[in-house]
């Protein structure tokens, strides 16, 4: 029987997540806020959670019912196949986050807590529930909370969706990021923007602010046909409902050979230590011979041969720059693409109006969130 499966992606990329499930032969495909709907098989799980460049975790749907009081969520709650999907351990671990909206349930923890007595009934054995981690974190968590199987929990307007989650950490968690610069840009948003942008790998591309390299190392991972969960586990492979690692070991052996680059791709910052950590985490990604990291100011930065793609995600001012010095900032980001990148496409993530400093002809191509920020990202061409 085909899994009720759920794309979660980081409002307002659902298009760019559909997108890139149909590639990968997966549908058909409902988008909703926030996410993408299909069906599949356990190869399909494997499948999206091994090449998925911009979803942030797979849900797969255990059940859904009328939970007008605690009474009815705890007993619907204990019909549900946990076996299947929590690994026979003494004791169990959960992690459960709840959202509640416009229903007579509203206290999460109580949520939480009649839905782990559920767990309990079920399995015999009452499971250890360990408080939701923060997703924003790049470090990887301690082995007993990696082993811990996550729970989603939404209730809207009385009516209640229980997923797990078969991706385990976040899928921004690439497993190559160890070392970071400032106000450092997930890999899932770095790859939604090289998607947005239509760049193809055979497109030369420059970012010359690159920071820890995020968007260059995600351009280098795609270009060499690396997945992007290449490097890392995900928790379906442990169910014990599901030959889960059988299908994740099936899905690895599909991947072809990594591959070079075929077009250059170029990441400079003036900050020494950026570029440290950026070579660091090319190191880790295996691509470090597949891109030019150099220690550059923005004035002298030095495109390949183009034209091609020149994408960043320059300060915005509120984790690093100040508002006055950025509209210099700006108006210099112009000046150089005008003086060194002619003809060249423009892909930039920018906070408030500043793009207009740049005074190239750019549109707003979407509205986003980074970081809680809200955020254009505003594409366009320098004139030839």
């Amino acid at each position: 029987m085909p899994l009720d499966l759920f794309a979660v992606i980081q409002p307002g990329l659902e298009d760019l997540c559909a997108a890139e499930l149909a590639g990968l032969d997966v549908g058909p495909c409902v988008t909703h806020p926030g996410g993408v709907a299909f069906s599949g098989e356990i190869g399909d799980v494997a499948r999206v959670n091994l090449h998925s460049s911009v979803a942030t975790r797979v849900l797969v749907r255990v059940g859904e019912f009328r939970a007008p009081g605690f009474p009815e969520l705890h007993a619907h709650a204990a019909r549900l196949a946990w076996e299947r999907f929590i690994p026979d351990a003494r004791p169990p671990r959960v992690v459960v986050h709840v959202t509640a909206h416009k229903s007579r349930l509203y206290h999460t923890v109580g949520i939480a807590e009649r839905v782990v007595r559920g767990i309990g009934e079920r399995l015999g054995a009452a499971p250890e529930l360990l408080a939701p981690e923060d997703d924003d974190a790049d470090a990887a968590v301690d082995e007993g909370r990696a082993q811990a199987t996550r729970i989603h929990v939404r209730i809207e307007r009385d009516r209640c969706t229980v997923s797990v989650d078969s991706s385990g950490e976040p899928l921004h968690r690439r497993g190559y990021r160890l070392s970071l610069a400032r106000a450092p840009l997930r890999p899932t948003l770095a790859a939604a923007l090289l998607r947005a942008a239509a760049w193809a790998p055979d497109e030369p591309l420059l970012d010359p602010m690159c920071g820890s390299g995020t968007i260059v190392l995600e351009a280098a991972r795609r270009a060499c046909g690396r997945p992007p969960g290449g490097d890392r586990g995900f928790a379906f492979a442990a169910w014990p409902g599901f030959a889960g690692a059988d299908a994740l070991a099936r899905a690895r052996a599909q991947v072809a050979s990594a591959a070079a680059a075929p077009a250059a791709i170029v990441g400079s910052d003036r900050d020494a230590g950026a570029i440290e950590a950026a070579r660091a985490n090319a190191r880790r990604a295996g691509v470090a011979g597949d891109v030019t990291l150099a220690q550059r100011s923005l004035s002298a930065c030095e495109p390949p041969t183009g034209p091609g793609l020149v994408i960043s995600n320059p300060p915005y001012g509120v984790r690093v720059g100040k508002p006055g010095q950025l509209r210099d900032l700006y108006a210099q980001i112009g000046h150089v693409l005008r003086d060194r990148c002619r003809g060249w496409r423009v892909a930039l993530l920018c906070g408030d109006e500043l793009w207009r400093c740049c005074e190239l002809p750019l549109r707003v191509a979407r509205t986003l969130r980074n970081g809680g920020l809200a955020v254009q990202l505003v594409q366009g061409r320098v004139p030839a």
